[in-house]
């Protein structure tokens, strides 16, 4: 049987989509969003994050209590008519995504450098020292 082109073949190709898995409404790109590939060099890390399609402004970093939080978030438009017309179909999503990464307490915004550019979140920040152990002092007893 020969289907309009606008449902790939299947009518019930949407019902099944997240039968398994439901959208999360809160995280846009249904989990997919915010990637990441974490690096270790001798002397720092290196995060770089998967934000397709946001734009600097579009992105917060904040550093706290030894986490990185990193929230990505566009307006949303419900709206389902534009001036030409209706949508049949909308993938585009607009919402707000957050993700946490452990840095180390030690850790200043200063030591944080962060660079955006096509899409992609680049962040970098020394590794954390460790604390020096206390060497045993003992009191001579006389």
């Amino acid at each position: 049987m020969l289907m309009p082109s606008i449902f790939d073949g299947s009518l019930v190709d949407d019902f099944f989509d997240n039968f398994a898995m439901p959208k999360n409404e809160n995280n846009f790109y249904n989990g997919s969003l915010m990637r990441t590939d974490i690096k270790q060099t001798d002397t720092s890390y290196e995060l770089d994050i998967d934000l397709p399609g946001m734009k600097k402004d579009d992105v917060r970093i904040e550093l706290k209590d030894g986490y990185l939080t990193v929230t990505a978030s566009r307006d949303e438009n419900k709206d389902q008519k534009d001036e030409k017309g209706r949508y049949i179909r909308r993938e585009r999503y607009a919402g707000k995504a957050e993700r946490s990464y452990y840095v180390g307490s030690n850790l200043t915004q200063e030591d944080v450098h962060a660079k955006f550019e096509n899409g992609i979140l680049k962040i970098s920040f020394p590794k954390e020292k460790p604390a020096k152990a206390e060497e045993e002092k003992f009191i001579t007893i006389e």
